[in-house]
């Protein structure tokens, strides 16, 4: 086990900062068996695992809590010795970060957002501010907002005092994101009379199929680039030709993909790739 990692958590989640583990490639372990694709039922909220209690770390962020003894439970054992890094949820504590990519992203803070406490982190710095928000990816180039629904890796306390969240923050949450949209020319398929829906299924099948596509995407624990192209094939496959698809189902998608870690370069030459197989 890995005392350091386990004590650093034991320490978070004494000071109210709900945490959980984080495996090789710093990304959350995946459903055990029982979980798997949902099959428990788990419905994850804010603050703890879903209602399946899993006694194992196995719902990513919703799994994250300040409880010492399911942190230090034998279910929990064998995620701290494969563990590589300590996870948090910011919305759980009641916090934003705002993720800074390079020097780029911190420049426009800088100019942007009032200061704050400031964590550094491999590429750029972590901005982070005392209330929630939605969790969105990419709201502009090289920014990410993680606050419910999400996790950010633990880096440590950082510098500064912990501002208000501002509603500069909060605007980007709800502007569309056009970091993550697709090359020119992905959405040139064939739409269908009728507003471009499919034509030989339900609006209800197309969201399902989006919503699965994500969940495919984010519960990948191993080849997350075959995984990301498989399911733009899987997706391409079916709705590409009818024209149903638009730019906020392509947008999940890759948001999906980049939350694993996934590059927007990958996500659209993924994207290419697949229409181009089938050729679209």
């Amino acid at each position: 086990m890995s005392e350091r990692l386990l004590h650093t958590a034991l320490r978070l989640a004494v000071s109210g900062l709900p945490v959980f583990p984080l495996r090789k490639g710093k990304v959350p372990f995946g459903n055990c068996p029982t979980c798997r694709d949902s099959a428990c039922g788990d419905r994850p909220n804010m603050k703890a695992a879903g209602p399946c209690l899993c006694p194992a770390p196995c719902h990513g962020w919703a799994a994250a809590t300040t409880d010492i003894r399911v942190l230090t439970s034998p279910s929990w054992a064998t995620a701290w010795r494969q563990a590589v890094a300590v996870a948090y949820h910011p919305g759980g504590a009641g916090l934003t970060v705002v993720d800074l990519d390079d020097a780029e992203a911190i420049a426009w803070a800088r100019q942007s957002l009032p200061p704050t406490r400031t964590v550094a982190t491999t590429r750029g710095e972590h901005w982070i501010y005392q209330g929630t928000t939605r969790s969105v990816n990419a709201v502009r180039e090289g920014v990410d907002i993680k606050s419910t629904m999400a996790y950010a890796r633990w880096r440590g306390p950082g510098t500064g005092t912990l501002a208000p969240l501002p509603d500069a923050v909060r605007a980007l949450t709800v502007a569309k994101p056009p970091a993550v949209r697709p090359a020119s020319g992905a959405l040139a398929v064939r739409s269908p009379a009728g507003g471009g829906q499919c034509p030989h299924r339900t609006p209800a099948y197309l969201e399902r199929g989006i919503a699965m596509a994500e969940q495919r995407i984010t519960q990948a624990r191993s080849q997350v680039h075959a995984t990301v192209y498989g399911t733009f094939l899987a997706v391409l496959s079916t709705h590409g030709r009818c024209g149903c698809l638009t730019e906020i189902h392509i947008t999940r998608l890759f948001t999906a993909a980049q939350t694993k870690g996934e590059s927007r370069r990958h996500c659209s030459d993924a994207w290419t790739n697949a229409r181009t197989r089938l050729g679209l």
